[in-house]
């Protein structure tokens, strides 16, 4: 029976990642042991590598897990079910999924968690607002223009630090097991509205280029290869169906607050000297 959250090993799968750096962060800061896991630390967790995983794990009281590149690529199923029969060999008593919001394929790989024996909670959060200011598209601050294939859908774009209280409360209070939280932000914006906000708070003349499926597919494959681009036009084409439009409330089920919305990520990425 386990005691306090003092004498728990909690284990973060991605800790050099947006959501998981956070976590440990959080996790560290509320003086939990702290586990991170990554293919850079010792002992090192590689999805590729499933032979090192019992080691990774083994002493893990509690497990927050991302995987690469994303649930709903090819594989995704087959890592999670040996992921999670690891994790239930090696003692791990609790886990936690980040999954993707409208993503069939994750869907089937939440499925395999909450049915894996050991108590589990799925978090399935929207697109990230951090996207916009250390990911993938944070580019369109130099290049003035937003370019993906989303048309004029609209969005409930989601604080990564939201969702990384979200995840750290699931794993340390008691009463989340079994449950789905779908993580959003407050209001639904167009990716031509973003790109008017970042515009408004850097001065800069930003706009939005809304790209067909192939246009996207070919520009990504150029950069970063044909399975990739072949993943991400497969997401956009899938959540970006307006799918999505709605905001969900996970964030004030489990904070009991309202999420940050765009404006305000935004701004304080600004002050912050990450969007100068």
């Amino acid at each position: 029976m386990e005691t306090t959250n003092e004498h728990l090993t909690f284990g973060v799968i991605g800790a050099t990642g947006k959501t998981g750096r956070r976590v440990a962060d959080l996790l560290d800061a509320g003086g939990h042991t702290v586990r991170r896991l990554a293919r850079g630390t010792v002992p090192r967790f590689d999805w590729e590598q499933p032979d090192g995983w019992a080691q990774a794990l083994r002493g893990v009281d509690r497990l927050y897990i991302t995987y690469v590149p994303d649930l709903a690529a090819p594989g995704a199923g087959t890592a999670i079910t040996r992921l999670m029969e690891v994790a239930r060999d090696t003692g791990v008593r609790r886990a936690v999924l980040l999954s993707g919001r409208g993503e069939e394929g994750a869907r089937r790989c939440e499925e395999i968690v909450l049915g894996s024996g050991i108590p589990a909670t799925i978090v399935s959060a929207g697109w990230f607002i951090q996207n916009f200011t250390e990911g993938a598209l944070s580019g369109a601050l130099e290049s003035g223009v937003l370019a993906i294939a989303a048309a004029q859908v609209r969005e409930p774009f989601v604080d990564v630090d939201d969702i990384a209280a979200v995840v750290t409360t699931v794993l340390t209070d008691d009463g989340h097991e079994g449950r789905r939280y779908e993580l959003t932000g407050p209001e639904s914006l167009t990716f031509g509205e973003v790109a008017t906000l970042l515009t408004e708070l850097t001065g800069r003349d930003i706009r939005y280029v809304p790209m067909g499926f192939e246009e996207f597919h070919a520009a990504v494959a150029e950069e970063a290869g044909p399975e990739t681009a072949t993943l991400l036009t497969e997401l956009c084409r899938e959540v970006f169906d307006g799918r999505n439009e709605t905001p969900a409330d996970g964030v004030q089920q489990v904070l009991g607050r309202e999420p940050r919305g765009v404006r305000d990520v935004l701004a304080g990425a600004l002050t912050a000297g990450r969007l100068a």
